[in-house]
């Protein structure tokens, strides 16, 4: 990118409509560890002082999964099998047998508010599956089946799909299993399916968030304020996208 590129308008643009997102969800989440406001002001003040003695991690550039795997790690059976496979995580298609077990785990009202739009009724969900425009994954560390990724609104004509993932499981939660199904699931999409464009809709704005999405290669396409309402409170709904050739340049 050329010194005019990196200052054109969009790019500004771009640039501040992802600091006001972070510094956002970075209050919001302040707030919700019972951070009151006159410490806000303390922790900002903390902010300016790792800036000026060039602390932690400031100026370091984006770090991405591909120091974890790529695309020469994946076990591919799809073929044979229709398994994918990567540091003894695999995925392959949902199976009806696994559809009450995700019933189960969306009755959890935080799991289900989770979801933008809300995933349907226990009664409706085997149809769901098998819809046309969808097409979803179970997933598995080893042989326990540990949550669901999958696609949404396929579109094959302009090339591009909703990516939706949970790890339903509560002690399958902090073993990585998100990550390496985030990587089979894309490695299927642009690589299997040749699709040019995966996207996905989030309610976590915030910066831990916006981060992992972001070691995918995942750029913020936009924000959508006060989309939905979730309890009663009115949130906003972020977008985020990834283009073909961007991943496969990271993960080949």
């Amino acid at each position: 990118m050329t010194e005019g590129e990196e200052s054109s308008p969009a790019i500004r643009h771009y640039h501040e409509q992802m600091l006001k997102l972070v510094a956002k969800g970075f209050f919001n989440e302040l707030i919700n560890y019972g951070v009151n406001e006159a410490e806000v002001l303390a922790v900002a003040g903390h902010l300016l002082d790792n800036v000026m003695h060039k602390g932690g991690t400031t100026n370091k550039a984006v770090e991405y999964y591909n120091k974890l795997f790529t695309i020469k790690d994946v076990q591919d059976q799809w073929a044979t099998t229709q398994r994918l496979t990567v540091h003894n995580l695999s995925i392959s298609p949902i199976a009806p047998g696994h559809v009450p077990q995700i019933a189960t785990w969306l009755r959890e009202p935080s799991i289900q508010e989770s979801f933008y739009p809300k995933f349907p009724e226990a009664k409706d969900l085997a149809c769901y599956f098998l819809e046309p425009t969808r097409e979803y994954f179970s997933i598995f560390r080893q042989q326990h089946f540990a949550g669901i990724i999958g696609a949404e609104n396929i579109d094959h004509e302009s090339g591009k799909l909703e990516m939706r993932k949970l790890v339903g499981d509560p002690d399958m939660h902090g073993k990585g299993i998100g990550k390496r199904a985030t990587f089979l699931f894309l490695y299927h999409a642009f690589f299997i399916r040749q699709f040019r464009k995966v996207y996905l809709h989030s309610l976590d704005i915030n910066v831990r968030n916006l981060n992992l999405n972001g070691k995918f290669g995942f750029e913020l396409e936009g924000v959508f304020l006060e989309e939905t309402v979730i309890q009663g409170k009115r949130r906003d709904v972020v977008r985020m996208a990834l283009a073909s050739p961007i991943w496969l340049e990271l993960f080949s």
